[in-house]
């Protein structure tokens, strides 16, 4: 199971001449690239937003965010990764030319970690259209894209699929790892060899190649797939009909064989709870945890937000157990509108 950092703050729209992707061109200006993915390339923008320097996220992923997004219709819609929109009470899409859009939030899906903005005016650019991310196996090649056409493009292999679980209470079971590492990854377009658009990029991961790989730098990708069912819901009324899962507030990280309390969010459930960082999590409602992915499972499975739980704890070498209300993440954060 491959564990990452939230890499927002390094997921910048703004592309330096010393980090060089493909060589766009070759002698007397002919492109390297597929013509179907250069003609897609314009629909990637980037994205800049300001968040109040008093809402929680600003706290863990700064009160400025910048990365990537992607143009996917013809009246502004943008889809990008959602922690660079989290909480944003000002939001600017820039495309390649460098003009500028006011946009604001149209949804966010905290499962699968996808954000949806829209521009107050739609750009002039042609839409990226969605592709079909179950194609992408092992060794699959693809490019990925952030904002600033063919100089800003990496030519890329997928290095695996396969479940990714993050310390902050999120889990993919179908997760795109690609190489080598681009280092402007958040909200960056995977584009498959047909133009279409295949993931969007959410981390930095050292461990592309898998457990018990060499170490080996590459990105994870959402795929595009998971949008997919939840897409239209998102987009006429910004967030889910289905019970939203139960939330702890916990950053849970693995360290030899045992699940450690890394971090909590301030005022959340674990932290009312007084579970401290440094805590080891043993159980849950009395079954015995395997590792991060396994605890998130049996958490969601134990109802919806506001359910009871029961963790089996271990602080300074004794064992304790303390009983949790969970909540909802989505009223945790506060958007422009609350």
């Amino acid at each position: 199971m491959a564990q990452g950092l939230n890499g927002s703050a390094n997921g910048s729209s703004h592309w330096h001449g010393s980090e060089r992707g493909v060589e766009a061109r070759k002698p007397g200006d002919e492109s390297n690239l597929p013509p179907k993915v250069v003609d897609a390339l314009p629909a990637v923008v980037g994205v800049h937003t300001t968040i109040p320097e008093n809402r929680r996220s600003a706290q863990t992923l700064g009160s400025e965010r910048e990365g990537h997004g992607i143009v996917i219709d013809d009246d502004g819609l943008v889809v990008t990764i959602g922690y660079l929109i989290m909480e944003a009470d000002t939001i600017t899409v820039t495309d390649s030319e460098g003009r500028a859009f006011p946009a604001s939030i149209v949804g966010y899906d905290y499962e699968s970690g996808f954000g949806l903005i829209r521009t107050d005016v739609p750009p002039p650019i042609k839409p990226m259209l969605f592709g079909d991310s179950d194609e992408l196996t092992l060794r699959s090649e693809a490019y990925v894209a952030g904002v600033g056409g063919e100089k800003a493009t990496l030519k890329v292999k997928v290095a695996g699929r396969r479940e990714f679980a993050g310390y902050w209470e999120y889990l993919l079971d179908n997760a795109i790892f690609t190489v080598p590492a681009y280092p402007l990854w958040g909200g960056s377009a995977l584009v498959g060899m047909d133009g279409t658009l295949l993931g969007v990029g959410s981390l930095l991961v050292q461990e592309a190649l898998g457990p018990g790989a060499a170490a080996f730098p590459g990105n994870m990708y959402v795929p595009i797939n998971r949008l997919k069912p939840v897409f239209d819901e998102l987009v006429e009324t910004g967030r889910l009909s289905t019970p939203p899962r139960p939330w702890l507030g916990l950053y849970t990280v693995e360290h030899m064989g045992q699940l450690f309390v890394g971090g909590i969010s301030e005022g959340g459930p674990a932290d009312r709870a007084g579970l401290k960082r440094g805590d080891i999590l043993q159980a849950l409602n009395g079954d015995v945890l395997d590792d991060v992915g396994d605890f998130y499972k049996r958490l969601w499975a134990s109802g919806p937000a506001g359910s009871v739980v029961t963790l089996r704890m271990e602080r300074d070498s004794d064992a304790f157990e303390v009983t949790v209300r969970t909540g909802d993440r989505a009223k945790y954060h506060k958007y422009s509108n609350d």
